[in-house]
């Protein structure tokens, strides 16, 4: 049995977008849909649907919730398997425990009780942060989510975290039948006030070949994997948050690993997976690999 697309829905605007977007991803992965409405949220994020004038009382409110979100995703594509559950806990809990039998989470980039100035909800960063299994944010410009570049993303950091996320990158691509742009940043060398600059200039190169060998040994056993994709190999100079967040601005979605060490609680991300969540120009997957 094929593990679901599950997509977190409580109504709002971007809840509704992830939903849309999840559509389209579960017809080129030819994966079922589940939509998961977790039925207190309304304590956890507070607000109202935005398609609600008075507010019902709850039972009705979230059963109607998780209804129009089916029949959403049924419109969009008659094709998609779609099946959809309320269930009695909070969001962050309800998507986790779902995550143990999912191909992927979706979820928007806010909820319904967004608070002025977060740049991303509570749930889906804690949920990023989290999940055992991969998780995409759905993010970024109108045409970056319709897919209309053609250009995954793949950022490759350490060997440690980074092998299962350029696989995923690479399914992606193939999937949706466009080119990988594998990236990988650099820092030139710190060299305070040496004068020696074809010193300097060594020193840079030797960096700047080394982040291409690493890119060349990360695509290695995928691209053999997957000898249809085009792959792009791009050593980049620069801080990696800056680097990916400048890729992000013409792609369909950005890859992105998470190291997952095991006994340990808060928030799992580094700083380029936390920059993307938040800042990201198009939709983000965060792939989690165990230490």
């Amino acid at each position: 049995m094929e593990l679901p697309l599950v997509v977190g829905v409580d109504g709002s605007d971007s809840s509704l977008q992830a939903v849309d977007w999840a559509v389209d991803e579960a017809a080129r992965l030819g994966l079922p849909l589940r939509l998961v409405h977790a039925s207190l949220w309304e304590r956890y994020e507070g607000g109202r649907p935005s398609f609600s004038t008075d507010r019902p009382a709850e039972e009705i409110m979230v059963q109607h919730i998780a209804a129009s979100a089916a029949e959403r995703a049924r419109l969009r594509n008659p094709e998609v398997k779609v099946s959809s559950d309320v269930l009695p806990d909070d969001a962050v809990s309800a998507l986790l425990h779902a995550a143990h039998e999912s191909f992927a989470l979706v979820t928007g980039s806010r909820g319904r009780g967004e608070i002025a100035g977060m740049l991303l909800g509570s749930v889906s960063l804690t949920v990023a942060a989290r999940a055992v299994c991969p998780v995409f944010v759905i993010r970024g410009g109108e045409r970056n989510q319709k897919g209309s570049f053609g250009r995954v993303v793949v950022g490759v950091g350490d060997s440690t975290e980074g092998s299962a996320a350029v696989r995923f990158a690479f399914r992606e691509a193939e999937a949706r039948g466009c080119a990988l742009t594998a990236v990988r940043a650099w820092r030139r060398p710190a060299h305070g006030h040496m004068q020696d600059q074809p010193l300097v200039a060594v020193a840079t190169e030797v960096h700047e070949e080394q982040a291409s060998d690493r890119l060349t040994d990360a695509l290695r056993e995928a691209g053999q994997e997957h000898p249809g994709v085009e792959v792009h190999r791009r050593p980049v100079e620069g801080p990696a948050h800056h680097v990916l967040l400048e890729e992000s601005a013409d792609a369909d979605l950005i890859v992105i690993g998470a190291l997952r060490r095991h006994g340990l609680g808060g928030l799992q991300l580094g700083s380029a997976a936390h920059a993307l969540l938040h800042h990201s120009r198009c939709p983000v997957a965060v792939i989690p690999q165990r230490a």
